[in-house]
């Protein structure tokens, strides 16, 4: 057992879900770890939307994308949702923007039009410049969906679906049985993997140090403060990504204190129930940080 698994256990346990974790000093690669189940798949759900971000910084940092440039969110990617996903109306925004939405909100549409400017080759060489040898990603959100109405028995060549709608539409058993919420079906990762990921990027391993900061910023900027954040200060900085599908919700960051040092943390879970919201695993991802960096500082 691992450093905190049996309490990291009972976290995810009062909350009614199962937990996966991993977490280490940054740039420490031999330094303890905090763990429960780090090796197990787990569903990326929008953390896929990391290792974008990456490969996107580097398109910009090598010239073969001009991050000012400005591209159009057609009514393909609406989706609904945040962001240029859920407008009415076709939205011209330039890439550096996109990406900024992409991170910031998890806006669904910016990450599939990113996605399709710098391609899967990009993101695959990200993951295999890492190392990340069980991380696999292909495609984006919008072949998710495609896959999710194939499972669901619906058209594919259907306009634009609104994916709340037939979340909504459909049987407990019908959701459950989806793709996306398998790991072998869907973008998936380990929590160890993830971790090496964000130390690769706030330790410019994952490209120059502009390309890095440029994801470090993104990061820090996220707007969703309901999990991960919960756990720690005001005086406590979390950059982070949050995760969220049908019983999964994730968050995966780096926490960094006053006296400068920093810590990865990946928090995956998968509820026991379909209900929805669940602010007791929304608030256990917070627990469990915490927890794990307490351990880590020796708090």
């Amino acid at each position: 057992m691992s450093l905190g698994s049996d309490q990291l256990a009972d976290i995810f346990t009062a909350a009614g879900a199962t937990g996966f974790v991993h977490a280490r000093e940054i740039g420490v690669p031999d330094g303890p770890t905090v763990s429960l189940n780090p090796d197990e798949p787990v569903v990326l759900a929008s953390v896929f939307k990391v290792p974008f971000a990456v490969a996107y910084s580097r398109e910009v940092s090598a010239g073969r994308l001009e991050q000012t440039g400005r591209t159009t969110v057609t009514p393909r990617y609406r989706v609904g949702g945040l962001g240029t996903a859920g407008c009415d109306d076709d939205v011209e925004m330039s890439w550096r923007d996109l990406a900024k939405f992409m991170m910031t909100m998890s806006d669904n549409a910016a990450t599939d039009v990113v996605f399709h400017r710098i391609g899967q080759a990009a993101v695959d060489a990200v993951l295999d410049d890492l190392k990340l040898k069980h991380t696999t990603i292909i495609g984006c959100g919008e072949d998710m969906d495609i896959q999710m109405m194939a499972d669901l028995g619906l058209d594919q060549g259907a306009a634009t679906p609104d994916i709340e709608a037939l979340l909504g539409a459909a049987t407990p058993e019908q959701i459950w049985s989806l793709g996306i919420l398998d790991p072998a079906r869907t973008p998936s990762s380990t929590p160890r993997d993830i971790v090496t990921l964000l130390d690769a990027i706030w330790t410019n391993a994952a490209g120059s140090v502009e390309t890095c900061e440029r994801v470090r910023s993104m990061m820090a900027q996220q707007i969703w403060r309901h999990r991960m954040a919960t756990g720690f200060d005001g005086n406590v900085l979390v950059a982070g990504k949050t995760g969220t599908l049908p019983a999964i919700r994730n968050e995966v960051g780096v926490v960094t204190y006053p006296d400068g040092r920093h810590y990865a943390v990946a928090v995956f879970t998968k509820a026991a129930t379909l209900a929805d919201p669940q602010p007791a695993i929304d608030a256990s991802i917070g627990k469990a940080a915490r927890l794990a960096v307490d351990l880590l500082r020796g708090d």
